[in-house]
């Protein structure tokens, strides 16, 4: 009996030194967040996750998804085509912050409250993933980007329990309205994202997908729960002060502004098509040619690319390919000639396409474009019909 006794309570001696070691040896996981930078690439922020692994001896490293090589061959063909290919690169935690502190840019941490078979399988992942032959992905800006990469490893890591507590609605945000947030310090950005993003941008997004967007992510894991019900961030703090310009904030879009403007404008207009045609045709011509081109460069994204995001988009019939057709008549107006009445056919084919551009906007999901119906539409109106000059 005695000797029984001594092997059961060595038995449970060694079966809790192995639950003690295995703890131990258990990864450490965190998740860095870098705030947005001043390069245009840089607007949407960035993310990474660090695994710190006693077992390895080499100090934290961080597994960076947002690596791509400008000097690869058909880098640019492939990025006009849509088919960017981004890497996962795994480097000393010091070294991969080294840029941001240099740049200014604010960098914080949140170390996460996983099960040691949990972290362990994000750490034995994330080091086959970083191979060289499967460190290549497809990038997409908005469903597949460096951010995503992040909650998907944390997600699979926790058997879906991520995704299945962000699958709930957002606040209201969609891809087009971070997109433009974002991009917002830079005009010509904002401008393009804003001109270029079909209806799959204006589809309101659950706090599952608002996760391509790093902050939101960071936001979102702050009220997420372990598997064991407990805050799935144990601890959080700064790593790096962020010393540029902050995120932008979210700004309601005012479409009475932008209404105004396109009336003022079309007043503008007809008192120059009456009084000063020729100064007409010479706002007209870049308005046109400029029109025109946007249209062009829709169109392709549209039917040449996988820019998916830029399918079906209803700017082509404000910003329309047929307003390069008026590029002569705005010429004839410069020289103090009447345009003939194919120029005036297309200059009311153009309102047309606006009009229904309008109606489109009636169904409950379709692509937003309000601001740039008030704008453009009087505008092309204004520019339609003829008047009696005096």
């Amino acid at each position: 009996m005695r000797t029984r006794s001594a092997l059961v309570r060595l038995l449970v001696i060694v079966l809790l030194w192995l639950t003690a070691t295995a703890a131990f040896a258990a990864p450490r996981i965190g998740v860095l967040t870098m705030q947005p930078g001043e390069i245009f690439f840089e607007r949407f922020g960035h993310n990474a996750v660090v695994v710190d692994d006693p077992e390895s001896g080499r100090g934290p490293i961080s597994y960076n998804f947002g690596f791509f090589d400008l000097d690869e061959p058909g880098f640019l063909r492939r990025f006009i085509q849509g088919d960017m290919q981004y890497m996962l690169v795994a480097l000393p935690v010091d070294e991969d912050l080294a840029y941001y502190r240099n740049v200014g840019r604010g960098v914080s941490i949140q170390w996460l409250d996983l099960e040691p078979a949990q972290a362990r399988d994000i750490a034995d992942a994330l080091a086959h993933n970083a191979l060289p032959e499967n460190a290549r992905y497809r990038y997409d800006y908005f469903t597949d980007n460096c951010s995503t990469r992040v909650r998907d490893a944390i997600d699979r890591a926790t058997n879906g329990a991520l995704r299945r507590q962000l699958e709930v609605r957002s606040a209201g945000d969609t891809y087009r309205s971070e997109a433009v947030r974002l991009a917002s310090p830079a005009l010509w950005m904002w401008l393009g994202f804003d001109i270029g993003l079909g209806p799959f941008a204006d589809r309101p997004l659950s706090r599952w997908e608002d996760a391509f967007v790093p902050m939101r992510l960071a936001a979102s894991l702050r009220e997420a729960k372990n598997s064991e019900g407990r805050p799935l961030v144990a601890e959080e703090h700064e790593v790096l002060p962020h010393r540029i310009a902050p995120e932008p904030p979210d700004a309601p879009r005012r479409v009475w502004a932008w209404l105004l403007a396109g009336v003022l404008l079309a007043i503008g207009v007809r008192w120059l098509a009456t009084h000063r045609p020729r100064i007409l045709g010479g706002l007209a011509l870049p308005f046109w040619t400029l029109c025109g081109a946007l249209g062009l460069l829709m169109a392709f994204i549209w039917c040449c690319t996988a820019h998916r995001a830029g399918w079906t988009n209803h700017n082509l019939l404000l910003f329309s390919p047929l307003c390069l057709l008026l590029v002569p008549g705005a010429m004839a107006m410069l020289r103090g000639r009447e345009p003939s009445r194919f120029h005036q056919a297309i200059r009311i084919a153009v309102v047309l396409g606006g009009v229904l551009a309008l109606f489109l906007q009636l169904p409950a999901g379709a692509q937003f474009q309000a601001p740039w119906l008030a704008l453009l539409l009087p505008l092309h109106a204004a520019l339609a019909f003829p008047v009696r000059r005096t």
